[in-house]
């Protein structure tokens, strides 16, 4: 199958090595492909530049956001949630058309520090921003709630844990399911909670996330919903 990753940071990178992993013909989108080649320093974190991940992932191809919509059956946004409505208007309502968009950022806001907060919430989405500005795309909300390891290789945390599903077409949930369990999720811990207006939910998880993170020290964890028996009478 033929997809697109738009976003060329972590989340992109490893999302679009699992997908060549697993046999899937692979192009990463990026705003300016020239640039993001040129870029030779370490970011914040200490990781390599782009150029150094791609010398080891020579089968990604790596195109400007139109041209790897254009070529995809599927699209994964994997950028910044802050630039998504930009990045995804160069993409081009005609090149995602009638395509199914895996939408797996969150509206942090980064830009008065530590811990970020979230700049569309409560009676809103991101991912009902992006559905309203490209009808004609099927947007999921999917694997937002956990980190960039953990979404391709969810036995990074031991047992049973939960993804959830947001999206207003079901066939086009379940070939997103279907992408899931390639990845190693378990089909019984993907968990739809119905149209795209569910991923209020999930985006709003991520400031407990965030102080997870602050007090576990590290991103492998997720959450597991335990389901009981609602008491009779």
């Amino acid at each position: 199958m033929k997809l697109a990753v738009l976003g060329t940071g972590i989340v992109g990178q490893t999302l679009s090595g699992k997908l060549a992993e697993l046999g899937h013909e692979v192009t990463l989108g990026t705003r300016d492909v020239g640039k993001v080649f040129a870029n030779k320093a370490t970011d914040q974190y200490g990781r390599a530049p782009f150029s150094a991940w791609h010398d080891h992932h020579q089968e990604i191809h790596v195109a400007t956001f139109s041209d790897a919509a254009a070529s995809a059956e599927i699209i994964v946004n994997a950028t910044n949630g802050m630039a998504s409505m930009n990045a995804l208007e160069h993409a081009g309502h005609a090149n995602m058309k009638n395509k199914i968009l895996l939408d797996v950022s969150n509206p942090l806001d980064f830009s008065h520090g530590m811990p970020p907060s979230l700049w569309v919430s409560n009676t809103n989405s991101l991912g009902e921003q992006i559905q309203r500005a490209f009808p004609d795309t099927k947007v999921v909300k999917s694997l937002n709630t956990v980190n960039a390891g953990l979404m391709v290789s969810p036995s990074l945390v031991p047992g049973d844990h939960n993804l959830f599903l947001s999206g207003n077409d079901a066939s086009s949930k379940q070939k997103v399911r279907e992408l899931l369990v390639s990845f190693g999720w378990k089909d019984k811990n993907i968990i739809d909670l119905g149209d795209i207006t569910t991923a209020r939910g999930t985006e709003q998880l991520l400031p407990l996330w965030v102080r997870l993170m602050g007090t576990l020290q590290h991103p492998y964890f997720n959450f597991h919903i335990v389901v009981g028996n609602p008491p009779k009478g």
